[in-house]
């Protein structure tokens, strides 16, 4: 493994330290690689209304986009599980948005690491609304 990635999976072991997770217990780290070279992170806050949780993946993509990085080369996501997790449904939908061609590693908590393609992940992503009206 290079040292690009065994650095963010390092940066995701990290933030996973931080997650808010008291009513899954199940914390989250993600570190996203930016084009250029920066590192953003992230882990999962939970909330007691569940639908207004968020998850580290998204989270480390907004602190990118607000620190004005919007393409991205790799994601480490470190979880609790004993295998490794990958990132929910709503989580792949907006890594498509910016990097179609994301390595995705997948880390668990034994270490184990699975790396991946986004695409092979999620392979019929929602892309656009062009699309015909009802009246059209």
């Amino acid at each position: 493994m290079n040292k690009r990635y065994a650095d963010l999976i390092q940066a995701a072991a990290q933030v996973r330290e931080r997650s808010y997770s008291p009513y899954s217990h199940f914390r989250v780290g993600a570190a996203l690689l930016g084009e250029d070279g920066k590192i953003y992170s992230g882990a999962n806050v939970e909330n007691a209304s569940f639908g207004l949780s968020i998850c580290a993946e998204r989270t480390a993509v907004f602190q990118a986009v607000s620190g004005g990085e919007l393409r991205f080369e790799a994601i480490a996501i470190c979880t609790d599980g004993t295998i490794p997790t990958p990132p929910c449904g709503a989580c792949r939908q907006v890594l498509m948005e910016f990097a179609p061609a994301l390595t995705v590693l997948l880390v668990g908590a034994d270490g184990s690491v699975e790396e991946h393609r986004l695409a092979d992940l999620l392979a019929h992503p929602f892309r656009s609304f062009d699309f015909k009206g009802a009246d059209d």
